[in-house]
């Protein structure tokens, strides 16, 4: 994630702050720059920016709870920010506990915004696209007549993206990591992992591109509630980690485009983090690329050219993690067979991104 400055001030600011440390104006993202912004109030509901006063935005619904920080334009005909527009079902905000996990939730949410926004990602909602548009339900568990709790499923099916709400809870997430036998669970995660299925519907079966996607995952058609079933029952295959990025991915290739996919979110979105830090990477071919410091992965040749960046710094995080008895922040190896995929994946997105301007901020 990018680092921003204050508009009044100059001070650091980023992407979640809600007022300067330094001069306390209030804070705010504009989704259409795609930068953090300094406001001055004008009346009870409507702000200006610093920077153009003429400018006349408004807060997202949402920022009443300080669930979101995302703004609109003040004569916008939608309640929510181009993020929270897409969601259906909320967690309770009745109580502290549900208003905590909706903060928690819409964090991550907006985090994969960012890049969707950043690559001009299509997102069209439900009003956009009745019957595949993105929607999001953060699901309750539900409690049984004798006390048991049976946990929301997370899932997708065109477009809709169900999320359980007590994953935004650590002892529930690190439960359920446990039950499961997986190395890495986290809330972004789960948003990039299920949005991935959404991109493959949108940039894969809905533009005929299943031939190139079958010659580098495999063929999609095959049984997925059966492969599901025998994932759970049998594991992965034997040498899995030569071919996929994780068990999971090794259940169909559906699961395998969507672990694929977030994972190139988590490299691109680190290494981008680590250059705004100033931290050094040094990847194959930079020299050619205009960037303001070192490597900016959004603007990447390469899959393979992330990946080499990406390689030292993920080691040098982990050794980091362990100096602090911490586990592994990347617990994943990428094989030569991953990154083809994720080659793969890097042309499917600059393709769809189509040069959009904000590829080159």
């Amino acid at each position: 994630m990018r680092l921003f400055a204050c508009d009044n001030c100059d001070q650091v600011v980023h992407f979640d702050n809600r007022h300067c440390v330094r001069c306390n104006h209030r804070l705010g993202f504009l989704p259409d720059d795609l930068c953090m912004h300094a406001l001055e109030p004008r009346d009870e509901m409507h702000w200006r920016l610093v920077t153009d006063p003429e400018r006349r935005i408004r807060f997202c619904a949402n920022a009443g709870l300080d669930i979101c920080n995302w703004l609109l334009a003040e004569d916008d005909t939608h309640e929510f920010c181009i993020a929270c527009r897409h969601n259906r079902l909320v967690p309770n905000t009745g109580t502290q506990d549900g208003i905590a996990r909706w903060r928690r939730i819409s964090q991550a949410q907006r985090h994969l915004f960012y890049s969707l926004l950043r690559w001009n990602l299509p997102h069209p909602d439900r009003q956009e696209d009745p019957a595949g548009g993105l929607v999001f339900d953060f699901l309750e568990d539900t409690v049984q007549n004798d006390g048991n709790i049976l946990p929301a499923r997370t899932g997708h099916e065109e477009g809709l993206i169900a999320i359980r709400a007590a994953e935004a809870d650590d002892a529930t997430r690190e439960q359920a990591r446990a039950m499961m036998n997986e190395p890495y669970r986290t809330l972004l995660g789960h948003f990039r992992h299920e949005a991935g299925h959404f991109v493959w519907n949108k940039l894969v079966r809905d533009v005929n591109g299943l031939d190139a996607f079958r010659a580098v995952f495999g063929d999609e058609r095959q049984d997925y509630r059966s492969a599901l079933q025998n994932h759970y029952a049998n594991g992965p295959p034997v040498g899995w980690r030569e071919r996929f990025i994780s068990a999971y991915a090794s259940s169909h290739p559906w699961e395998d485009f969507a672990e694929c996919f977030a994972h190139y979110l988590h490299i691109v979105d680190t290494l981008e983090t680590a250059r705004a830090f100033g931290i050094a990477i040094d990847p194959s071919g930079h020299e050619e690329m205009a960037s303001e410091v070192d490597f900016n992965p959004y603007r990447a040749e390469s899959a393979e050219q992330l990946v080499s960046a990406w390689v030292p710094l993920s080691v040098a995080i982990n050794a980091i993690q362990r100096s602090m008895g911490q586990p592994d922040a990347y617990p994943f190896v990428l094989s030569r067979a991953v990154v083809a995929k994720l080659e793969y994946l890097h042309k499917l997105i600059q393709d769809a991104s189509a040069l959009s301007p904000r590829t080159a901020a």
